[in-house]
């Protein structure tokens, strides 16, 4: 089933699309997850937005400006120190309290641990606890927190993640906890759904392959950048949230990672702050044709970005995705005969 991503929302905004949700599923099951880092930067004063230091901000305007996408004068708006705070444990929980009001089937710790808070108001609610992790040692420590479910991702993934590959890391994971696991990062298809069966995960997670799916809230500019590109073109990157993310290689990873103009990317969520601000503006004039924009756009994928090569309904990929793994969990029956 489907999980919504919380933190691009305000508490208000998540009870709204959860209520949109409710009304259209019919009681299928579905859940929601939450970005809960160890550590994150603070602003002084309290205000995560005035911490970003100018030095900073004028590098975003200095990269907006060479790659001709219209700017404010001011980068980082008002709102975000309160986006900023939905990525603490206090913001999260925010979101988490929304999130069990409605008839979800799970919650889900994104990035980190669950906080203590939040197993314990799931656990009340009858609502099981996924946490994902990217070494063995990261495994045991979610579920020392109450997880209920491991979902072990390999570096091939997009978004945050590590640098043990999927291949590597399942078997490791499930030999280590006594808890079902299941397998994220590079997996779009049933052969490599059947693959991450055989490395003894319960199911799988997946990402990507919804990025070019008809619903995905990817914009039609940076579907084709994600159709065109090939598996070699994703880089783990700090550049937009400030934390290893792996996501399309762009102009604006380039030149944060190895432009010697770059003052290097802020903790986490100042980055975050800093680099949405101005990829909601890039997005805009890249879906205007703005050849600069779209040299600068990117998203959070995984390698498997390769094997995307067209726009299908969501459901003809699921319907694919299980036929395929029938399938070659039968041929791989009839080679045991």
């Amino acid at each position: 089933f489907g999980v919504l991503g919380a933190v691009a929302y305000s508490p208000e905004e998540l009870d709204r699309e959860l209520s949109w949700i409710d009304e259209r599923v019919g009681g299928r099951p579905y859940g929601v997850d939450v970005l809960v880092p160890g550590r994150i930067a603070a602003g002084a004063g309290g205000s995560l937005v005035e911490a970003i230091p100018d030095v900073h901000r004028d590098f975003v305007s200095h990269l907006l400006r060479k790659y001709g996408v219209p700017a404010s004068e001011r980068m980082a708006g008002s709102g975000g120190d309160e986006a900023g705070r939905r990525v603490t444990a206090d913001g999260a929980m925010g979101l988490v309290e929304v999130a069990l009001k409605h008839p979800i089937r799970l919650i889900a710790s994104a990035l980190g641990p669950p906080p203590a808070a939040m197993t314990e108001r799931a656990r009340a609610a009858g609502v099981p606890v996924a946490a994902l992790a990217g070494t063995v040692e990261h495994a045991r420590r979610q579920v020392a927190a109450g997880a209920d479910i491991v979902v072990a991702q390999g570096g091939e993934a997009g978004g945050h993640t590590g640098e043990i590959s999927t291949m590597v890391l399942v078997p490791q994971v499930v030999d280590a906890v006594a808890v079902p696991v299941l397998a994220a990062g590079g997996i779009a298809d049933g052969r490599q759904m059947a693959a991450a069966l055989a490395l003894g995960a319960e199911g799988v997670w997946c990402g990507s392959v919804w990025l070019t799916t008809e619903e995905a809230e990817t914009s039609p500019a940076l579907k084709r950048k994600l159709l065109d590109a090939t598996s070699r073109d994703t880089v783990r990157s700090r550049s937009r949230t400030g934390k290893p993310a792996r996501q399309l290689r762009s102009a604006w990873t380039d030149e944060w990672d190895e432009s010697l103009e770059s003052p290097g990317s802020l903790p986490m969520p100042l980055q975050m702050l800093l680099a949405e601000s101005a990829h909601g503006r890039i997005s805009r004039a890249a879906e205007a044709g703005n050849p600069g924009a779209q040299a600068l756009a990117n998203y959070f994928v995984g390698q498997v970005v390769g094997q995307l090569n067209q726009i299908k309904p969501a459901r003809q990929v699921v319907y694919e995705i299980l036929r395929d793994c029938a399938s070659t969990l039968d041929r791989l029956n009839g080679l045991t005969h």
